[in-house]
């Protein structure tokens, strides 16, 4: 048989339901073999929207999509949604037409090293040469892009080659095994579960890939362990669950990631790094950490485990349930109160009328009108953060989110793959103006192909992200306001409606005739976006704006403007100290200073007592200036909590903030002159 048809063949032995792509005169002969096929292709009006129809299919199925480009730009289009569909761990392959062998070793009409430039993107890519290995090829790529971690994969195929005729047939796909875990990890996991005074589950998107939020319900439920889940993870435990301490991964301290703070043991599960970097949520390396998935953990300085549970995660959650059953569940006094003044913030505006609407209202309508399997895309921008804190779900794997490679443009192409693959169900795409209309050409499509995809556009003709994080760190923004189309002019075009939203309240009946237009439908939202600034402002005093405080009582920051104190108080660590802990000795490289949070320590020199110092106080200040020694030694009287800014992060925070660096110029210079070696 000819090649392109036996690579198609070789797709239909893998299961695959859908490809999604433009396609090119590179790729003819592939086209032509899919006439005969049971995959359909949808034909997109971009290829980056091919690539995230592709991502959103893998994502909510578990199972891979292809995405197809020709050669030249339609297979650079292509980039940007699998690096996307890669970074967030979701199953995809991708293909891209190439040049005739004959061709690509020299200058070349549209002719590039597709393997190459696809290499930083996938886990793996290969160019077919010879037709005969097209069977192997296709294997090896659906085996490596459903291996944890997830992930995509790229084949290159030449025009010359797919012309060729081969014997060669298709290899059936073998289910790959379910590992357990090693039996001594699981229980060297179980004692220190046992030992904790305050484990806590931080549960993230391996979860949902090895199909395994049963197991960890039943984990969290029986053992009376609380949980946390990362923007990828929601769902994973049920929100409603008194133990769901709900999201963390603002980059803010949060109510969450206070309760993280007071936890002495994490147990993550499916935890991907790039959903939230431990340096956020394990400040100072306090934490003992196990880490449960298929893989083994990436090597990070902040990411020590004590234990790695390696193997299924379903069947290491069930060892691990069995080595532990019967301990003392952790005390609500431990955790409740961050779940109440969470929840206390939901209810807050859910009867808000105020115009433009605040996103908390929005989402507390979006969830109330919901079904709980709904499926919810979000996009990437200022909304993305109120989704990510707001929005919360019964049902594992509904709440969609680009988080590795935070893509705007992502929710809308990718929301119509969720409606193919589960007609039944409602699919609901959250974007922002930016991101709505980086890939809006693609509405045609969802039109064409009759999916009733109900896309809520949150308007404010701004950049809203980057003018939220300018004015955090600037106090002014620059350079992000635009124009929008008249959308429901823009709609009327596409052939689909358009519902503007005037009042609060109306919200719910405009969703409710959107999801029952039958087609396509379009949802204006005019959005109130000054409640970006009144988060971060909330957000300071969730827990560090008593350390701001703080460090306006210690000499060197005293004459800062406070959100300059808080900018140093966000990258201190906290650090727990037990009773009789020496922090430093008389003598030891001065690397940190220290704001004592609660407690009281001894300043001993020479051997003997000089002071206490108590909550407020501090020490070591002039370590954030100098490399002298230590001049004192510090002793925990009682167990202690410090704040620990360590001299590294102080330098490059005032490079990064100039004007931090102007402010300070004065005092450090006073402060240098008083002082010829650290206090």
């Amino acid at each position: 048989m000819k090649a392109s048809d036996l690579f198609v063949k070789c797709l239909e032995e893998e299961n695959v339901e859908y490809i999604f792509g433009v396609p090119g005169e590179e790729n003819a002969d592939f086209m032509i073999s899919l006439l005969d096929s049971s995959i359909k292709f949808i034909v997109c009006r971009h290829e980056q929207g091919a690539a995230f129809m592709a991502d959103g299919y893998g994502r909510v199925t578990g199972k891979p999509a292809c995405c197809l480009g020709t050669l030249g730009p339609g297979a650079t289009n292509l980039l940007t949604g699998v690096g996307d569909a890669n970074m967030d761990r979701a199953p995809l392959i991708v293909l891209t037409g190439q040049a005739a062998t004959t061709r690509i070793h020299k200058e070349s009409h549209q002719s590039m090293d597709l393997v190459a430039i696809f290499d930083p993107c996938v886990k793996w890519g290969v160019q077919i040469t010879h037709p005969d290995t097209i069977p192997e090829i296709v294997r090896k790529a659906f085996r490596i892009a459903t291996t944890d971690k997830f992930g995509a994969c790229h084949i290159d195929l030449p025009e010359n080659v797919a012309k060729m005729n081969t014997l060669a047939q298709p290899m059936v796909p073998l289910k790959p095994a379910r590992s357990g875990p090693n039996p001594q990890a699981v229980e060297d996991a179980a004692r220190i579960i046992r030992d904790s005074k305050f484990p806590i589950i931080l549960s993230g998107n391996g979860v949902f890939r090895n199909k395994a939020s049963g197991a960890l319900r039943r984990f969290v439920l029986e053992n009376g362990i609380p949980a946390v889940n990362t923007f990828m993870g929601k769902g994973a435990v049920p929100a409603s669950d008194p133990l769901c301490l709900f999201t963390i991964g603002l980059g803010a301290r949060d109510y969450p990631d206070a309760a993280v703070e007071m936890a002495d043991c994490v147990i993550s599960v499916g935890f991907d790094m790039v959903e939230y970097h431990p340096e956020l949520w394990n400040r100072g390396d306090e934490k003992t950490i196990i880490h449960i998935d298929n893989d083994p953990s990436e090597v990070d300085e902040n990411y020590r485990p004590a234990v790695e549970v390696i193997g299924d995660v379903g069947l290491s959650l069930e060892a691990l349930h069995s080595a532990v059953h019967g301990m003392t569940p952790v005390g609500k006094e431990k955790y409740e109160s961050f779940k109440l003044s969470m929840e206390d913030d939901f209810n807050r505006y859910s009867e808000d009328t105020d115009f433009p609407i605040k996103p908390q209202r929005v989402l507390s309508d979006v969830r109330r009108y919901l079904d709980d399997d709904a499926i919810i895309f979000s996009d990437v921008g200022a909304h993305k953060m109120w989704i990510a804190r707001y929005l919360q779900s019964e049902e594992p794997n509904t709440i969609q989110i680009s988080n590795g490679f935070c893509s705007m443009g992502f929710a809308l192409p990718a929301s119509m793959a969720a409606k193919l693959a589960y007609p039944e169900r409602q699919v609901l795409a959250i974007c922002g103006d930016g991101g709505f209309m980086m890939n809006v050409q693609d509405l045609e499509t969802a039109v064409r192909e009759h999916l009733n995809v109900v896309f809520m556009v949150w308007t404010d003709s701004q950049y809203g992200l980057i003018k939220w994080k300018q004015e955090t760190q600037f106090g002014k923004h620059s350079h992000i306001d635009f124009t929008n189309p008249d959308w429901m002019q823009l709609a009327k075009a596409f052939g689909m409606p358009c519902f503007c939203v005037d009042k609060a309240e109306n919200l719910c009946s405009v969703m409710h005739q959107a999801f029952t237009a039958g087609k396509p439908a379009l949802i204006e939202v005019p959005i109130d976006y000054r409640e970006n600034m009144k988060l971060t402002m909330s957000l300071s005093k969730i827990p560090i704006g008593d350390l701001c405080d703080q460090l306006a009582n210690v000499s060197l920051f005293s004459g800062l403007p406070e959100a300059h104190r808080r900018a140093f108080a966000e990258i201190m660590d906290e650090q727990d100290v037990d009773r009789g802990t020496v922090i430093f000795e008389q003598g030891d490289p001065g690397d940190s200073f220290y704001v004592i949070y609660s407690g009281s320590v001894s300043v001993r020199k020479d051997g003997r007592g000089v002071t206490k110092l108590g909550a407020g106080d501090y020490f070591g200040e002039m370590s954030a200036l100098s490399d002298a020694r230590r001049s004192a030694t510090i002793v925990a009287l009682e167990d202690t909590v410090v704040s620990r800014l360590h001299k590294g992060k102080f330098h490059d925070l005032i490079l990064a903030q100039p004007e931090i660096a102007l402010e300070l110029a004065a005092i450090l210079s006073e402060r240098l002159n008083e002082f010829s070696e650290e206090g």
